[in-house]
């Protein structure tokens, strides 16, 4: 006779695939050197292949860059529309986007990097695709800021919202202390430039 488990282990982590690999590795390469001091073959002897065999992935550098920060922006705008949906109301949402982009900005220095610093050398399309998306990430924003502040006009949420993003992305440049004492420190920062209560 067998005798089942009622408690099934967590399903394992699926791993990353090449592609995401390289990714995460010309995420470090950027953000350490630029986008213009890493060459084809630098980056394919960090992934441990050959500059050729990149190929087989992405048609160029320029469409590493680009796959790297369209997705970025399109993850922090759907999670970030995910914790809104799933908040019981505007303080609630505001909190929740706040916790998501700081969780964001601590697991992803180097993306927070490149984005500030490599922003240009992005082909024109992915450049004005980012900003399509970093558009409705912010208002995103704006609009639970809108509903807490009654005063603000959408300009000014969206300045407020920028704000806060700048409190949160300083994050690789500045962040000395270990990540869970910074997570709490730039949460109870940008919920008070925020004017939103703290509801832990």
């Amino acid at each position: 006779m067998t005798i089942e488990a009622t408690d099934s282990a967590p399903p394992p982590e699926t791993p990353p695939t090449r592609r995401e690999q390289i990714l995460a590795t010309a995420a470090e390469l950027f953000a350490a050197r630029g986008f213009h001091g890493v060459s084809v073959a630098d980056l394919g002897a960090a992934c441990g292949i050959s500059g050729p065999a990149l190929y087989k992935h992405f048609v160029s550098k320029d469409a590493v860059l680009a796959e790297m920060l369209v997705s970025i922006s399109q993850e922090l705008l759907t999670v970030g529309e995910q914790r809104v949906a799933q908040s019981a109301d505007a303080p609630g949402a505001i909190g929740a986007l706040v916790e998501w982009h700081i969780d964001f900005a601590l697991r992803h220095r180097p993306l927070i990097v490149v984005q500030d610093r490599d922003w240009q050398s992005l082909p024109s399309e992915a450049r004005e695709r980012v900003r399509a998306l970093q558009r409705e990430y912010v208002d995103l924003w704006a609009g639970q800021l809108r509903r807490v502040h009654a005063e603000l006009d959408q300009d000014g949420a969206r300045a407020m919202a920028h704000a806060a993003f700048g409190l949160i992305n300083s994050t690789p440049h500045s962040g000395l202390l270990p990540d869970l004492p910074m997570h709490d420190l730039l949460r109870q920062m940008a919920l008070g430039a925020l004017g939103v209560p703290d509801a832990r």
